[in-house]
């Protein structure tokens, strides 16, 4: 499949993470697994049936190389990764038993932030059925912004997830920035109430959805976390049900694995009512593992968990 159009192409900085089940300290135990939302973005898509690439910048380096090959072991090409001289980003999380998280991170001057627009093939971009970004590419420095902006002008459908972090961006550049992308996006993922909140000024996900339309965006998913998401669109507005998770360990990742399979799942052909059905079944499944990348529902997994046949993770 090298010389054929990717289905899928994601974009943005990938990181070391490590995890543990206890507040940090001197001698707790922890696990190391690769991670970072472009990645797991990534690996739900290449799960979900895309062929998929990706992307980013590693150090040149054992460390880089043994990334990259974890990066194939999930299912994702790197034909379109980058090696260069640099400092690989790392992040640390605990979690506790109901999932939630406390962060800390490494990532200043990464040599995922120096992806820049002459990293950005126009073939591949061009001819990709599917190109995903997010906020946090655009914020780690002015030249990854530079290339999502490109990327966005290239693709055929371009999904942008504004992932706001307030440690990376303020709130009036993350919002300046999904003003000035909503028009070149085939479908805009904020999560209510947070996002749509700091960058949108809105109180609902209807409102929030009617306001990206009114920017330029050509459909809306606003994530809801465990109620539903809101879509709207060119003759879509629909609310599509969370399913309870069979499992949960850690909640990183959800998010980007319903971006991630409702991307590939709408490249295939289905509606994106039904791939955003999809979508939301492989977050609930994903948050079962411990890291952004610890568990990665199969397609067949996905599809019996949103048909409500039971699911063993």
């Amino acid at each position: 499949m090298k010389n054929e159009p990717f289905d899928v192409v994601v974009m943005g900085e990938i990181l070391v993470e490590v995890a543990t089940d206890v507040p940090f300290g001197h001698g707790v135990p922890a696990q190391l697994g690769i991670s970072g939302d472009a990645l797991n973005v990534a690996a739900a898509a290449a799960a979900a049936g895309a062929h998929t690439g990706l992307l980013a910048v590693l150090p040149d380096d054992d460390l880089g190389h043994a990334i990259a090959a974890r990066i194939a072991e999930l299912g994702v090409a790197t034909d379109l990764l980058k090696f260069r001289k640099g400092q690989q980003g790392v992040y640390l999380v605990h979690s506790d038993p109901l999932g939630q998280r406390e962060f800390s991170y490494a990532r200043s001057g990464s040599v995922g932030s120096t992806l820049s627009p002459e990293d950005v093939d126009e073939a591949v971009f061009s001819s990709a059925g599917a190109v995903l970004s997010g906020g946090i590419a655009c914020a780690v420095s002015a030249s990854s912004r530079a290339a999502v902006l490109k990327a966005a002008s290239l693709a055929r459908r371009f999904i942008f997830d504004p992932n706001f972090r307030p440690r990376l961006t303020t709130a009036s550049d993350a919002s300046a920035l999904l003003a000035e992308l909503a028009p070149q996006s085939f479908l805009v993922t904020p999560s209510f109430p947070g996002e749509t909140s700091a960058l949108l000024d809105v109180d609902s996900a209807g409102e929030a959805a009617s306001k990206l339309l009114s920017l330029g965006a050509d459909n809306v998913a606003v994530t809801c976390g465990a109620d539903g998401i809101q879509l709207e669109g060119p003759g879509l507005s629909e609310w599509v049900d969370a399913l309870p998770a069979p499992s949960v360990v850690d909640q990183t990742g959800a998010g980007d694995a319903f971006v991630g399979t409702l991307a590939a799942r709408m490249v295939h052909g289905d509606s994106l009512t039904e791939a955003a059905r999809f979508g939301a079944a492989a977050a609930s499944l994903a948050v079962g593992g411990k890291g952004g990348t610890g568990f990665i529902p199969t397609f067949q997994q996905t599809k019996a968990h949103a048909e409500g046949q039971p699911i063993c993770v």
